[in-house]
């Protein structure tokens, strides 16, 4: 595209136009010069790593020229020229970024919980509750796991779709002005071979979504060549079947050279009117594009790319060429090289603040220490010692946190057995300062909102005196029903959600009364369902994503631990995915059918609520609550209780179950039996076999793992009968030894125990096949009944006699 076209399609006058592209000529200087001296900073230790996007800058000056407020982007971690030109990154908060600046004020992205390229805007108000959308530049947290960002993409163009489509949506304007959103995607060339971008890549053209995905490829993974990486080297080659045609949907692709200023301006604007006007996904292949210090501070590309290709790349290095051409249009050479001086200076200038503001709490939290250090070495018999500590401390030039706070720990044991004021003002100081820290390291896990889902209680179903007793999934189904009549954002999707109901008829006739976008089919493809629960839930509305059953949630568990459950957290609060995924598990028999692998979960998804009802009308209660509070949540179902008569409640819609409490299901005296979802069926028959040798359990529904127990009830029980048994259908060692802990050790129960306590679990492999394999690998009626006895054996011989 000449430059006169360009004038005219932006209708700018030369000096307007040549202003435009000496201003994007500036930012991708001072982008690459952020690059150079933040590999230098690294390999200085004044920062810990560096992955950096230098050699991607003139492709993504495009892009930003295309990307409107409203829009989203999911990308990784070289966009750092992206998100200079669309003002949402600054020389200072790059540098703030690669010091982990622990204050969000600083830092906007993460507060220093993420290393340096990972970006981020803020959707949420301090309260908690939305931002405008629509009148931002939205950024999804970026994620390191390569193709990590492709899921939630799928959602995010998704969203614009489901407002464009839903006439009950119309009104949120604050989320969408008539689906005209596009979701912008990002990725390496290298990072296209991961099953999660081809996962995406296939739904987006079979949902037909606003989505336009930009490949930059510089013909390396790493030191590994792209004739290593991709079929016929080229992602865009092995993707023409998907090119839309007159009679098929599809996408449109697009190749272009990464260096072609004036084209890549072409080809991003003629991709934005495509998806943004017609919903269609496109691709933009951004080839020849150049990594000019390798792929990050950990090694050089000197060791693995040729002399002909370093040589290459010098010259095709795309700041090199867009200079090229600016001269040629411009024949001023002059103002280039100003422009380049004043970059260098900006940046360096930006750098030196960054550092500093960095350090300045840092110094006066060592000042402080070298001050009670000193004071209380006066005091102290062990003075030499004090002084030592002291005098490292204050010699360290640029002190990182721990330096101060492990010196303060340290010196504390040296006057353990000594008493003075001296020693309370450091004991204070340290107190205050972990406290200030355990904030800035481990806030925003969950909700801190007053809609935090753990602060809703209970409302209990209310049955009419001629209640109807009818299959559980009755409960569930008409509980669904009366949820899509309240929220009109709430969608429901997932294998075989749709036109069955559900494969266990949870949503019989749902799709038929509430539509094929609010009720849908997806197809077999756990990561990206999981993907478009989160970009939907980011857009404001209401996802339950299924999962069909829990044995193939292990195929999601990648984004549903690095990205749902995260998300809070590693924006420091500043971004939510209210995503609610149902599934099923539990009891069904097989090694690939069994559901039960709690532990598993309980450990990778932290930052996500674990709900496992014993039954559908507890089961309804948790999607009750959870619609009224903005938290992420697993709630697993049980697989063989569909079928089981519940009574059905009148105020459908409207009870809740709470998150984080438990429930006694049966008083006892002898012994406390902690258990959860169907294995609680199997208590409860055991339980009544034990009072025929007069065992009285008492049965506690854990009903939520994560979290477990937050009023401590568990170790009132225990209190009462000394004992303890836990049982689960997990391995050993799984959720069981989680509970034992929960117990044990933070309700502070070993203290109450006469008796050691018991887990009762399957065994250490997976389930066999057919009910004589169920029998035999997972805690059985007997099991539980032995278990329980021999605890009561040991305690008392004479009146419990050994079984056997």
């Amino acid at each position: 595209m000449s430059e006169k076209t360009l004038e005219s399609e932006h209708k700018l006058s030369f000096e307007e136009f040549k202003k435009e592209i000496l201003e994007d000529y500036k930012i991708a200087v001072i982008s690459r010069e952020c690059s150079l001296l933040g590999r230098r900073e690294v390999l200085t230790g004044k920062a810990k790593f560096g992955i950096f996007g230098d050699g991607k800058e003139v492709p993504q000056l495009a892009m930003a020229k295309a990307f409107k407020n409203g829009d989203w982007r999911s990308g990784y971690y070289r966009d750092q020229t992206f998100m200079m030109a669309i003002g949402e990154l600054k020389p200072e908060q790059f540098f703030a970024g690669l010091y982990a600046h622990t204050d969000i004020n600083a830092e906007p992205y993460s507060a220093g919980r993420q290393m340096g390229g990972h970006f981020t805007t803020h959707t949420l108000n301090e309260d908690g509750s939305w931002k405008n959308q629509m009148q931002q530049k939205n950024i999804s947290a970026d994620i390191s796991p390569t193709a990590g960002q492709m899921p939630r993409l799928l959602g995010l163009a998704q969203a614009s779709k489901i407002y464009r489509e839903i006439p009950e949506l119309k009104d949120r304007k604050t989320f969408s002005n008539n689906g005209n959103e596009i979701a912008w995607g990002t990725i390496g060339n290298a990072s296209t071979s991961e099953g999660h971008f081809f996962e995406t890549i296939n739904a987006a053209g079979v949902l037909q979504v606003p989505m336009v995905i930009s490949v930059w490829d510089d013909e390396y993974g790493i030191s590994v060549h792209a004739k290593h990486q991709t079929t016929k080297e080229s992602i865009s080659e092995i993707l023409k079947g998907f090119q839309r045609t007159n009679d098929d949907n599809g996408y449109e692709i697009f190749v272009v050279n990464g260096w072609d200023y004036s084209k890549l301006i072409d080809v991003y604007n003629e991709a934005s009117t495509i998806a943004r006007k017609n919903h269609v996904p496109v691709l933009i292949h951004v080839k020849e594009l150049t990594q000019p210090q390798g792929h990050s501070t950990s090694g050089s590309h000197e060791r693995y790319k040729s002399a002909e290709r370093l040589e290459w790349e010098n010259a095709h290095d795309c700041i090199a060429k867009m200079k090229e051409w600016i001269i040629e249009v411009f024949e001023n050479e002059e103002e280039l090289i100003a422009i380049e001086k004043d970059a260098k200076r900006e940046v360096n200038t930006a750098k030196r603040a960054a550092w500093s503001a960095y350090l300045k709490s840092i110094i006066k939290a060592q000042k402080e220490v070298v001050y009670l250090l000193t004071n209380l070495a006066e005091k102290s018999a062990n003075k030499p010692f004090i002084l030592k500590l002291k005098n490292d401390l204050e010699a360290i030039k640029d002190p990182l946190k721990k330096d101060v706070l492990s010196t303060a720990r340290k010196c504390l044991v040296y006057v353990r057995d000594e008493n003075c004021n001296e020693k309370n003002l450091l004991i204070n100081w340290v107190k205050n300062f972990s406290k200030e820290q355990h904030y800035n390291y481990s806030a925003h896990l969950y909700s801190e909102n007053e809609n935090a889902a753990t602060t809703f209680k209970e409302i209990k179903p209310i049955y009419e005196k001629d209640v109807e007793i009818v299959d559980a999934r009755i409960v569930l189904r008409d509980n669904f029903e009366a949820l899509l009549s309240e929220h009109k954002d709430l969608l429901i999707f997932g294998e075989d959600a749709g036109k069955i109901g559900d494969v266990n008829q949870g949503l019989e006739g749902l799709q038929q009364k509430f539509g094929k976008l609010r009720v849908a089919d997806v197809g077999i493809r756990e990561a990206s369902i999981i993907g478009q629960g989160i970009g939907l839930a980011m857009r404001g509305l209401r996802p339950i994503a299924e999962i069909q059953y829990l044995d193939y949630v292990l195929y999601a568990i990648q984004i549903l631990s690095d990205d749902l459950a995260t998300l809070r957290y590693r924006t420091f609060g500043k971004q939510k995915a209210p995503l609610i995924v149902r599934t099923r598990g539990h009891r069904l028999e097989g090694i690939w059918h069994s559901g039960s692998h709690m532990g598993a979960l309980i450990h990778l998804l932290r930052g996500v609520y674990i709900l496992t009802p014993r039954n559908m009308t507890k089961a309804a209660g948790f999607y009750n609550t959870l619609l009224k509070s903005d938290e992420p949540a697993l709630i697993v179902e049980n697989l063989n209780g569909y079928r089981l008569k519940e009574q059905l409640p009148s105020n459908l819609g409207k009870f809740t179950t709470p998150i984080g409490v438990v429930e006694t299901v049966k008083e006892g005296s002898d012994i406390t039996v902690v258990s959860y979802g169907s294995t609680l069926k199997l208590v409860e028959e055991a339980s009544k076999e034990l009072l025929k040798v007069e065992i009285d359990v008492e049965i506690i529904d854990a009903q939520t793992l994560l979290p477990f127990d937050i009023n401590h009830d568990t170790v009132k029980s225990i209190e009462k009968t000394n004992r303890l048994v836990i049982i689960d259908e997990d391995v050993p060692g799984g959720a069981s030894a989680y509970l034992l802990d929960q117990i044990v050790n933070k309700q502070n129960a070993y203290q109450y125990l006469d008796s050691k306590p018991l887990t009762i679990t399957s065994k250490n492999h997976r389930p066999a096949y057919s009910t004589d394999g169920d029998y035999f690998s997972k805690p059985s009626i007997e099991d539980i009944f032995e278990g329980i006895y021999g605890i009561m054996n040991e305690a008392n011989p004479l009146k419990y006699k050994k079984l056997y």
